[in-house]
């Protein structure tokens, strides 16, 4: 769940209750500053404890030219973010058929267009500073500029539109860091897919900053900012 933070401000009583249900994402001027979980989600030493079924982190800090030097000469998925190397599991039943289904909404509506939607595994290199490279595997993701890709026919350009499917694990990495990463490195339009609570929350960016963020529930069909015309119903995503 997301919550502006004026409303945890206001309302912090009901939204303790809440958190039976779910966690809690709380946002300031658009931009994730939080997370309210559970007591029992905690570890005796007060460091937040999440599941390793999609990331399986050791801490590992490398340089770009490290992190693509073991890249290459391994079988394993990896995605490479503000210095750190994360290792990504195999996901799950759910995860790969909300993914399929998405696939298929957006293949249907793209096709004939110039732009094209992609699934993951497909890696997407992001400059979020003059020595801030950073390694990305978006669930799923739409290409308008395939004309940019290396000798080695690896896509090289920033997408138009990403999307990433939550796992217990990934919400804070979805949440916040692929948030802002996203938003500072040229991509358009994010869109978060939340399989446990069936909804889609999509966030429009430009200059570096969201200018536009809705969550669709199952009464709506999610619609994108960017694509006028393209939009995804919720029972066709989650059946």
């Amino acid at each position: 769940m997301i919550v502006k933070s004026t409303e945890i401000k206001n309302s912090f009583g009901k939204y303790l209750k809440l958190l039976d249900q779910e966690d809690i994402i709380v946002i300031r001027n658009g931009t994730p500053v939080a997370r309210i979980t559970r007591h029992e989600n905690w570890e005796e030493g007060g460091t937040v404890c999440e599941m390793a079924e999609q990331y399986s982190y050791g801490g590992r800090k490398m340089s770009y030219e490290e992190f693509m030097e073991m890249y290459e000469n391994t079988d394993e998925r990896y995605e490479y973010i503000d210095g750190e190397a994360y290792l990504l599991a195999s996901p799950r039943i759910t995860h790969q058929r909300v993914l399929g289904n998405l696939h298929v909404i957006f293949r249907l509506w793209f096709k004939g267009k110039k732009c094209m939607p992609y699934l993951s595994p497909f890696d997407v290199t992001l400059k979020k500073g003059e020595n801030n490279m950073n390694v990305v595997q978006p669930d799923l993701l739409v290409v308008c500029d395939p004309e940019n890709k290396s000798v080695k026919d690896r896509y090289t350009g920033i997408p138009s539109l990403v999307i990433e499917i939550l796992s217990d694990s990934s919400i804070r990495m979805d949440l916040i860091k692929k948030l802002d990463l996203y938003m500072q490195t040229g991509i358009k339009e994010y869109w978060i897919v939340n399989c446990v609570n069936r909804e889609v929350t999509v966030y429009e960016f430009c200059d570096n900053e969201i200018t536009n963020m809705k969550t669709y529930t199952k009464e709506d069909p999610a619609e994108s900012f960017l694509f006028k015309g393209l939009t995804a119903d919720m029972g066709e995503i989650f059946e």
